[in-house]
């Protein structure tokens, strides 16, 4: 029998050394945000934290702990019922929950007591926030990066994907985010995950890469919808050398309206999005796409919201916020098809390779 203690930064350079990494949170503590790849068993579930929190506030402390206790313990024995019945002794789970280690300890001390060597991650999620937190910078400036830039339309996630499908480190910042980073980005039934676990998320998958090659990434700006791009990493993106991915405006108008159908379909909601618009366009600009998208004419206004809205903006951008945009590598699409882009990732991983 054996209980381990870890601090966090052993944690984080640990990770991939135990069997399972177990989150002894509530459902909405571990939704938040938690240690990449943990599952989630509450010792405490949501409702019955806020009972016990009702009862200490109300009553008293030792009454919460009562039946705080008798809690725990039933969700204990489900999971070990559920859980555990089934694994070997050499199973090495590393456990944590909050901070102060109540829920995760009593856990861990029916787990030891089974016969498994278990460790717990002193300071819990809380401290492991904190060091992921110390680590971003130090990590995100590890690797260098090649920048996908190109105006609204042009393709861009879609030559990170191909990119990917190539075998190229590829970090897609708003597939993480689960937003097309702009007023019009929000993705129909999709929830943006919390900041933490967005970062979570990015930490994740910059540890795998290998340092010794490149990182493709998109222009993003500092946000994508709500949640942020660490300071760290949008230093060093910002200092890298870019790709130019240009595409016919015919081209673009279609490529948007396949990415975006749901606007197309959804007349209300694209005509809703628009209206945030207002502010920088105009009323009556906006009111005359609001117009066009009921009229079914989704086609001109995407036009227009190109030409007039996103490109004069993103070049501005591109132009104040990259420092070696001026020098970008063009990359000409003649199309956006997935065949053309197949092309273009493996003429930039050629050249990757040639120098």
């Amino acid at each position: 029998m054996s209980l381990d203690r870890i601090s966090a930064e052993e944690a984080l350079a640990s990770l991939g050394r135990y069997s399972d990494i177990i989150d002894a949170r509530s459902e909405d503590e571990y939704a938040e945000d938690h240690l990449p790849g943990a599952l989630n068993w509450p010792s405490l579930h949501d409702e019955e934290r806020k009972i016990v929190g009702t009862r200490y506030k109300q009553i008293s402390q030792f009454e919460a702990k009562k039946l705080g206790a008798a809690l725990v313990a039933k969700n204990i024995a489900e999971h070990i019922q559920r859980e555990v019945l089934d694994k070997p002794r050499e199973w090495q789970p590393l456990l944590y929950c909050w901070r102060g280690g109540k829920r995760s300890g009593a856990l861990a001390l029916v787990l030891e007591q089974i016969g498994f060597r278990v460790t717990l991650v002193d300071g819990g999620y809380k401290a492991f926030r904190a060091a992921l937190v110390a680590d971003l910078p130090r990590l995100a400036a590890h690797f260098h990066y090649r920048v996908v830039c190109g105006p609204t339309g042009s393709g861009k996630t879609r030559l990170l994907q191909a990119l990917a499908a190539e075998g190229a480190q590829v970090l897609d910042l708003e597939a993480l985010a689960r937003h097309r980073s702009s007023v019009l980005g929000a993705i129909p039934g999709l929830e943006q995950p919390s900041q933490k676990a967005f970062d979570s998320a990015i930490w994740s998958i910059l540890r795998g890469f290998d340092p010794d090659r490149p990182v493709y990434v998109e222009s993003e700006s500092k946000k994508v919808g709500n949640v942020a791009v660490p300071e760290g990493l949008m230093t060093a993106m910002r200092a890298s050398p870019c790709l130019d991915l240009r595409l016919p405006e015919d081209e673009r108008v279609a490529l948007l309206l396949e990415d975006y159908d749901f606007f197309v379909k959804d007349t209300a909601f694209f005509c809703e999005r628009l209206g945030a618009l207002t502010e920088v366009r105009g009323k009556a600009t906006v009111q005359d796409w609001q117009a066009r998208a009921h009229a079914g004419d989704a086609a001109s206004v995407v036009r227009e919201l190109l030409t007039l809205h996103y490109d004069p903006g993103y070049a501005r951008s591109m132009e104040r916020n990259f420092s070696q945009y001026p020098k970008a590598t063009p990359l000409n699409a003649a199309d956006r098809s997935g065949q053309t882009m197949a092309g273009l990732a493996r003429a930039i991983l050629e050249e990757e390779t040639s120098t």
